[in-house]
């Protein structure tokens, strides 16, 4: 088991199986069939992430460096809670961008009864360590282990 320290950007706490991405996400197109087309595991859409395309993301720990996109990428993430259809946990070795941060933090302010714990900055040695089907759990204090 190894230990990383992040920041806390939505509090929670979770264990899941670790769904890594090395490029960025997209959040638009990697949601998209979840949201408009009643994809209830939220499979992931987005062609230019080959880590991500085709896998399924809810309930998992998505692990990734940073979101890339529009402008709609937090409304998106809200919008992915509000339905149901999030990450168990988002985990980014970068440091969150502030449209992904504002859709992760109105989420669990506006949805008390959904969970999607966010933490950043774990820094790029996470991403190289972890893989996918790794067990991933959060501790309140953004200290991610991984098994």
């Amino acid at each position: 088991m190894k230990e990383f320290k992040g920041r806390v950007v939505a509090p929670g706490t979770v264990t899941a199986p670790a769904l890594v991405s090395h490029g960025g996400l997209n959040t638009l197109a990697s949601f998209q069939g979840a949201l408009q087309f009643g994809d209830k595991k939220a499979t992931c859409g987005d062609q230019n992430n080959a880590d991500l395309y085709n896998k399924q993301m809810v309930g998992t720990a998505l692990c990734l460096p940073q979101t890339i996109g529009s402008t709609t990428g937090g409304l998106v993430l809200y919008t992915a809670c509000a339905m149901n259809r999030q990450p168990a946990c988002m985990l980014f070795s970068k440091p969150i961008d502030s449209l992904a941060a504002a859709g992760s933090i109105l989420a669990s302010v506006w949805l008390p009864e959904v969970q999607m714990p966010v933490i950043d900055s774990l820094g790029d040695d996470f991403l190289d360590y972890v893989k996918d089907g790794m067990s991933v759990t959060i501790k309140e204090d953004g200290t991610v282990c991984v098994d």
